[in-house]
């Protein structure tokens, strides 16, 4: 059995070595203590030793840098116009589906289909969960586009006409940006989802909805998200307060 001072050498580690973010740390850290939580649950440790590990602040917000509207709008725009058909199925993907990076990367052509009606996608997840992802029209067309008629084989291709990877995205991200006059300190495929995120409520989606599209096991890390909830012009008075208008 691992003692106290051990798992906060690990917690030092993960900080000092590996320069995680402390929500990383303490996911990572939140599987230790899960796991001598069961030990002494089963009777197999008296205590368990992660008991008093101290965990990281984890910030209100989310550190990752978003784009704003105007820039996600002029990104999109740049993408369509490419002369490269994986250009905007990559960035449709990432925005308007906020698909993960290996999410994108590893659809298939087989993973398209119907059902009741809507284009879909299947998507493996994280932890090897399949969800069924809907494609709005837009979308749709540029995930056509870019498997131009093929029967099989990944939706989306790097230059060399096999399956694009995080990387050949990242390369292809930061030359779109470029070419629409976006200047982000780091561009990467995350800040993406992170813009498919952010802006939801903007454009009037609940939390809870903006929850179910990014798959969020957790209402908490939505929330770290919602740059717009401290705006007052949303806050919920003015919705209750119209609701009973006419008793008031």
């Amino acid at each position: 059995m691992a003692a106290r001072l051990e798992i906060e050498r690990y917690v030092r580690w993960l900080q000092d070595v590996r320069r995680f973010q402390p929500s990383t740390v303490f996911r990572r850290l939140s599987v230790v203590v899960g796991f001598y939580r069961v030990c002494v649950i089963d009777d197999i440790l008296p205590h368990s030793p992660a008991d008093y590990v101290r965990r990281p602040t984890v910030p209100p917000e989310s550190p990752t840098l978003g784009l704003g509207h105007l820039q996600f709008e002029a990104l999109i725009t740049t993408a369509r116009l490419s002369a490269n058909p994986n250009d905007f199925a990559l960035i449709a993907m990432l925005g308007l589906l906020g698909l993960r990076i290996f999410e994108a990367c590893g659809a298939n052509i087989s993973d398209l289909g119907e059902e009741h009606g809507h284009r879909v996608l299947r998507v493996r997840g994280k932890g090897g969960k399949v969800v069924l992802i809907p494609l709005p029209p837009a979308v749709a067309r540029a995930v056509d586009h870019a498997v131009d008629g093929r029967l099989d084989g990944p939706v989306l291709r790097n230059t060399l006409g096999t399956r694009m990877d995080r990387h050949a995205a990242t390369r292809r991200l930061k030359h779109l940006a470029a070419s629409a006059g976006i200047r982000m300190p780091r561009m990467h495929p995350h800040m993406l989802r992170h813009t498919f995120v952010t802006t939801m409520p903007y454009a009037g989606v609940s939390l809870r909805d903006v929850q179910i599209a990014a798959r969020h096991a957790d209402p908490r890390t939505t929330m770290r998200y919602d740059r717009a909830r401290k705006n007052l012009d949303r806050h919920p008075n003015y919705i209750l307060a119209a609701y009973m208008a006419s008793g008031t």
